[in-house]
């Protein structure tokens, strides 16, 4: 392939190296897998992404068959240059690590373009979300773990629980410190730019009309 496997190119692919499957059952497994909180899968994406691989020969048609009046369904299998392409892949995002641009990061970098009490009412809402969002992710890992999932099959979503939980208490210590009046940007001059404080009355507007 000209360009790098993508995330989801690799998630088929890895599916593959288990054992030959229909892109339906592809679909049902990354939700039974919840490869779908590492990866972003849409419907239409994942046929995309198979039939981009199919002609790029990392995998290949074994069969077609149709039940009843549904449509048709092509079991495909890996071939050895796709394992070849996924372990390789694989190893390139283990080993390097990638820049990143979360949104987030670009909120923080321009956060004096609001007030302080603003910005900590937001940071306090986005405590609650993060809080929910850790207890979801903790519950549905348990769930997979009680299900006999090994931990290996689960690391994507330790993962995931590490940077919510990280994330989650930074911004508790950010809050604290805007709260607490540790981070300020009163004097700053963009601050004051885009929020003019009210002019002192002078003695000349008393007779003002």
């Amino acid at each position: 392939m000209s360009r790098p496997i993508t995330p989801l190119a690799l998630t088929v692919l890895r599916m593959l190296c288990d054992r030959p499957m229909h892109p339906y059952e592809m679909q049902q497994r990354i939700r039974d897998c919840a490869y779908d909180q590492a990866v972003k899968i849409t419907h239409g994406s994942l046929y995309h992404s198979v039939e981009r691989l199919a002609a790029c020969g990392l995998i290949e048609p074994l069969e077609t068959s149709r039940e009843g009046r549904r449509p048709e369904r092509t079991i495909y299998a890996v071939t050895s240059a796709g394992r070849d392409a996924a372990q390789l892949r694989l190893a390139e995002l283990l080993r390097n690590p990638t820049e990143e641009f979360p949104l987030f990061g670009t909120g923080l970098a321009f956060i004096n373009l609001l007030p302080e009490g603003e910005v900590a009412r937001l940071l306090r809402y986005r405590t609650v979300v993060l809080e929910s969002a850790l207890a979801a992710h903790q519950t549905a890992h348990d769930a997979l773990r009680k299900q006999g999932l090994k931990r290996y099959k689960l690391i994507d979503q330790e993962w995931l629980i590490a940077r919510v939980r990280g994330e989650l208490d930074f911004v508790r210590g950010l809050t604290d410190d805007l709260d607490s009046g540790r981070l300020t940007w009163k004097d700053d001059e963009v601050q004051f730019l885009c929020h003019p404080r009210p002019r002192p009355p002078r003695h000349d507007d008393k007779g003002a009309t």
